[in-house]
């Protein structure tokens, strides 16, 4: 688009905010007419070619109807995060990589107003007495914003974007983010009912993990997902109960919490209970969940490796009992996870699994719990992209570039074999009744 064409965006909006204050009818075939009229005014008065008439159409209409220029980015594929900082600054991630944008919003009240109307999309306020709040759009993407005051420089809105469809766990084999070997033995495990706890930094892809491990749950079975902001995509299961929590209103009441909605769900006849995200003290009633029957309940958290998950767990059960001994926490914990699958985001930005483990119980001499990998990624080596030097010179440091080669190697069998044994399972093969030679059943 020219600049005297862009130089006409505002006047045209202007002029259209005018005419829809004046007009009661907001459907959207009537917001286009008005655009279509107010362009062929304009055309009267300068040329503007067609293909930026069509722009400015676009344009027009995102900025009174959807999300102004963040709503380009939320259609164009590829885009897996969109930051806002403030009305001048826009970020985004495709492929693994950070680039600002050039476009910007035309104001600050612009930018406010767009926070707004994502936030009463999903029944919630953002204001100065409640300056953080997460939320998400149509489509499913997580959205967190951030005003001010707390935010310094404007409203900050990040947008972290899901596939339009599910990875399934055949994608993730082809990706490289887990073998095939690996991901029959998730199978097994996710179908006998073991608790499976997933850990991993920030967009290392553990709700994208968990999507695909749900599909391995036996359909007849009642599931209920319970999250901060709905966000998981688990097809093909008819008897899923999606429950979502809910923030205090204006007065500070109201509120609806992870804590309320585990402890109702368990009156409600499940199956599996699925928690996407534990952040603080509803661990206690994961894990008592998980301890009184309902085995087979998945759930994530971030963790920089599965001992430094199971210590965040131990820190974030305190958070919602303050008065309970630390051995007793670490019995619960022990008791009630079976599996911890650590992902990791890997310098050539790829995700992949970088441990499956085992958590085989409670030692009561040291007082630690103890664990079991069962899956170690192994990095063999590293292929460069572009350049042919195996090393790159930063600040007089030198690390590896380029694509990292390895694999998710087994380390150990599983030795907590009840459940399996219980469901029908050979512990040799993946269907009841397998033989136990060199080639695995298939399930």
């Amino acid at each position: 688009m020219s600049s005297s064409t862009e130089d006409l965006f505002p006047a045209l909006r202007s002029r259209l905010m005018a005419r829809l204050e004046e007009c009661r009818e907001t459907r959207e075939e009537e917001i286009l007419r008005m655009i279509d009229d107010l362009l062929l005014q304009a055309r009267e008065e300068m040329y503007i070619p067609l293909s930026a008439r069509g722009e400015l159409r676009h344009m027009l209409f995102n900025s009174v109807r959807r999300l102004d220029i963040l709503q380009e980015l939320i259609d164009t594929p590829g885009i897996t995060e969109v930051m806002v900082i403030g009305h001048r600054k826009l970020f985004i991630e495709k492929e693994g990589r950070l680039y600002q944008w050039d476009k910007q919003f035309a104001s600050r009240e612009k930018l406010e107003d767009i926070a707004q109307q994502i936030v009463a999309g999903c029944n919630r306020i953002v204001n100065e007495s409640v300056p953080i709040v997460d939320a998400r759009l149509a489509d499913g993407s997580r959205v967190n914003i951030v005003m001010p005051p707390v935010a310094l420089e404007g409203p900050v809105i990040t947008i972290r974007r899901f596939p339009e469809h599910p990875i399934t766990m055949d994608q993730l084999i082809r990706l490289g983010s887990v073998t095939e070997e690996a991901a029959e033995e998730l199978h097994r495990l996710v179908a006998a009912g073991y608790n499976i706890f997933i850990s991993g930094g920030t967009g290392s892809g553990k709700t994208t993990f968990l999507n695909a491990l749900s599909a391995f749950i036996p359909e007849e079975e009642r599931i209920i997902t319970i999250e901060d902001n709905a966000e998981l995509q688990i097809l093909g299961k008819e008897n899923l109960v999606k429950l979502e929590a809910r923030g205090a209103n204006a007065e500070g009441e109201m509120a609806v919490t992870i804590r309320d909605l585990i402890r109702t769900s368990l009156r409600m006849r499940p199956d599996r209970v699925i928690i996407g995200e534990v952040r603080g003290g509803e661990v206690v009633d994961l894990l008592s969940a998980m301890n009184t029957g309902h085995d087979g309940s998945l759930s994530t958290g971030h963790g920089n490796s599965p001992r430094d998950m199971l210590s965040r767990l131990e820190m974030m059960f305190l958070m919602g009992m303050s008065d309970v001994p630390l051995a007793a926490i670490r019995r619960q914990i022990a008791s009630a996870i079976d599996i911890l699958i650590h992902l990791q985001r890997f310098r050539d930005r790829s995700r992949r699994v970088a441990q499956i483990v085992e958590v085989t119980g409670f030692d009561t001499q040291t007082g630690e719990i103890t664990t079991r990998v069962l899956y170690e990624f192994e990095e063999e080596m590293t292929v460069e992209q572009e350049e042919k030097n195996a090393c790159q010179k930063e600040d007089g440091l030198r690390r590896k570039t380029g694509t990292v080669i390895g694999r998710l190697r087994k380390r150990n069998s599983l030795s907590q074999t009840e459940k399996l044994v219980r469901a029908g399972f050979s512990l040799c093969g993946t269907v009841p009744g397998a033989g136990c030679g060199d080639q695995p059943a298939v399930l």
